[in-house]
Parts: C-alpha cells; sequence; structure tokens
C-alpha cells in the first residue's frame, strides 16, 4: 500500500537523521516465510490442543450421550472456527503421507530463513520494515477469507520462525486516520537494542501516541 510505504520511508529517513547507516539487504528466503509458517504453526496446533478433550483439560460438554460424544461435543463447544481450522490444517500436515511433504519440508525452509538473518545480522543491527503491507482493515472483513487474513503476516512471520525478537510501532497515520506498523527486528536475545532504537524513534518523531509498543514475536 502506498501510504505504508510512504510512511515506512519517512521512518527510514527518521533515522537517517539520529545517525543511523542504512542499506538494503536480501532475505531470500523469506519468501516462503507464509507458507512455512501457516504449516508448522497449525502443526503445533493440533498437537499441543490434542489434550483439551474434555476429559483432563478444557471445555466438558453438559449432557454427552456417550464417552465419544462427550470427546466430539466438547471439541466442538470448545474451539472457536479459526482453532478447529488450525488444528485440521494441522493434523493434515502431520498425518501418514503428508508429514515429509509438509512439515518436514517446512522445519528444512525454517532453518533456511534463520540463515538468512544470520548472514544479515553480520552487517547489520537490526532491520527494518512494514508491520503489514497494508493499512488496518474493519473488524471481520476477511474473516470469510482466511487466506487473505494469514497473507497479513507476511512481514511478521519469519521472525517468529528464526527465533528473533521483533517489535511494532506506531510510525503514521492513514488519510483516514487508520495506524500504520513499523517493524523493527535484532538478533537472538538483542532485545535491549531492539527497545532502544524503538524507543529513539519514538522520542524523535511522537509517534508512541501514548499508546506501549506492541511484541511482535
Amino acid at each position: 500500500n502506498e501510504e505504508v510505504r510512504s510512511a515506512v520511508q519517512a521512518a527510514i529517513e527518521n533515522y537517517k537523521s539520529l545517525g543511523a547507516s542504512v542499506k538494503e539487504i536480501s532475505l531470500p528466503h523469506t519468501r516462503y516465510s507464509i507458507a512455512c509458517y501457516y504449516i508448522i504453526a497449525t502443526a503445533e496446533a493440533s498437537s499441543n490442543l490434542a489434550r483439551f478433550d474434555g476429559v483432563r483439560y478444557g471445555h466438558r460438554t453438559a449432557h454427552p450421550l456417550d464417552y465419544i460424544d462427550s470427546y466430539s461435543a466438547s471439541r466442538a463447544e470448545g474451539f472457536g472456527p479459526e482453532v478447529k481450522r488450525r488444528i485440521m490444517l494441522g493434523t493434515y500436515a502431520l498425518s501418514s503421507g503428508y508429514y515429509d511433504a509438509y512439515y518436514l519440508k517446512a522445519l528444512k525452509v525454517r532453518t533456511l530463513i534463520k540463515r538468512d538473518f544470520t548472514e544479515a545480522f553480520k552487517d547489520c543491527d537490526a532491520i527494518l520494515s512494514p508491520t503489514t503491507p497494508t493499512p488496518a482493515f474493519r473488524i471481520g472483513e476477511k474473516s470469510q477469507n482466511p487466506l487473505e487474513m494469514y497473507l497479513s503476516d507476511i512481514y511478521t512471520t519469519a521472525a517468529n520462525l528464526a527465533g528473533i525478537p521483533a517489535i511494532s510501532i506506531p510510525c503514521g497515520l492513514t488519510k483516514a486516520g487508520l495506524p500504520i506498523g513499523l517493524q523493527l527486528m535484532a538478533p537472538a536475545f538483542a532485545e535491549d537494542r531492539l527497545l532502544r532504537i524503538a524507543h529513539a524513534f519514538q522520542g524523535v518523531t511522537g509517534h508512541h501516541q501514548n499508546r506501549p509498543p506492541i511484541c511482535a514475536a
């Protein structure tokens, strides 16, 4: 989105005015981060949420017909549509015949993504990007199109896969008054550096708007 692009470019100029040296870098495998993330994340959700069966953990249905109904009804009532979607996708990715093709391959791609960041941080103290490619969308606007909603995470999923700290801070508003986010990423265990860099920007621009930054990883 052009308004997002302009706000992020303005943020880069602000950092230059503070004395930062800015250079473009390449993270070649981050183009696969969305696909990789939503295979790994859904697989982990499926595995981790399996224990919420209404017997040991989680919601239990009130009047089950038998033990099978107790299990299925408890999970049907206890999970919302998005959680159910992730459980189904994750169970599919982990199923026999698909584990190697999807989950195992995604783990290998995650290693490549992490390697990209390791190489980048040899030359950079931090990495700057938009938080999302578009301004905020209306509540429920994309609930009927989960894929489009997942694509909004295109800039943020890579940090989670690489295991590095990231932070999202306000960097301006659209003409419609919607907030635009600026994402900063730093090497693992460099949270102190990340917070100092974010604080320096907010101090010179006043974009904090009395709101704390939102941690993205």
